[in-house]
């Protein structure tokens, strides 16, 4: 009964809204992360980028709007970039995902934030955070305008998959932790054994002043390890895969995706 509900309810969306392939093209060429989807998983994306914009408010920032066009190709195209991470899942599971999603809001410029973290020892400190994105548990998904420009491409590099991914993590508490809810055939101490081991190969390369193989953004908390890792997954899978293979494994199976398998040849 319910799945025939949820496939009227699809036709009568179908009806109403028809969808825009000429604009979803568009998009798909504007963004290598689309155009090397396979025409059928990018099918199913478009059409779920559609519905995404008409259940979820998109809002450019009054400064923004007045100065940069935003038409729907660029808008299909965000929204892609948002539910490329539920690709891999069903209609159901997708829109329990994004419950929390109530708005993505573009910004002209990155923003900063007074931020205070208290340290191993106790001992508060206060500073000032320049940021591309930010979301909280029920508030809009923030992005600056020049970081979404930015994002798009296989360069490890993707401010809505970041902040989408924290909403997927705030599925189950209030303040990202880099534990979302995982599916059944997933075992939680299989994803703190594998994370905690990126974590602390993380934190060891940092105190030998050594690069980190993804962002050392990562390394700053664990809720921005599990997004920095979405974002290299999506985006740079072969550089994933080549530094945490067991965690590339553990994601391509929490979302049934396998981007490396479709990553273009350089």
């Amino acid at each position: 009964m319910l799945g025939h509900l949820r496939r009227w309810r699809a036709r009568s969306f179908e009806a109403r809204h028809p969808f825009p392939g000429e604009a979803w093209q568009e998009a798909r060429s504007r963004l290598p992360l689309l155009a090397a989807l396979p025409d059928d998983e990018a099918g199913r994306l478009g059409r779920r980028a559609w519905r995404f914009l008409h259940a979820k408010r998109l809002s450019l920032h009054p400064e923004l709007a007045e100065t940069t066009p935003f038409d729907l190709p660029a808008q299909l195209a965000l929204a892609a970039q948002a539910c490329l991470l539920t690709l891999g899942w069903s209609e159901m599971e997708h829109d329990e995902a994004f419950t929390g999603v109530h708005e993505i809001l573009v910004l002209p410029e990155a923003f900063r934030r007074q931020v205070e973290e208290m340290d191993e020892f106790g001992v508060m400190h206060a500073y000032e955070d320049e940021r591309a994105g930010e979301t909280s548990s029920q508030g809009p998904v923030v992005v600056a305008f020049p970081d979404l420009m930015e994002s798009g491409d296989f360069n490890g590099f993707n401010v809505v998959i970041h902040e989408l991914a924290h909403k997927l993590d705030l599925g189950n508490s209030l303040d990202v932790d880099g534990f979302p809810p995982l599916p059944r055939d997933i075992d939680p101490r299989d994803w703190h054994r594998v994370f905690m081991g990126v974590w602390e190969d993380l934190q060891a390369r940092l105190e030998r002043g050594e690069e980190t193989p993804i962002d050392d953004y990562a390394a700053s908390h664990p809720g921005e390890c599990f997004a920095v890792c979405c974002e290299h997954f999506f985006t740079a899978p072969d550089v994933l895969h080549q530094a945490y293979p067991a965690l590339y494994d553990l994601l391509a199976r929490y979302f049934r995706q396998d981007p490396l398998a479709r990553r273009p040849a350089d």
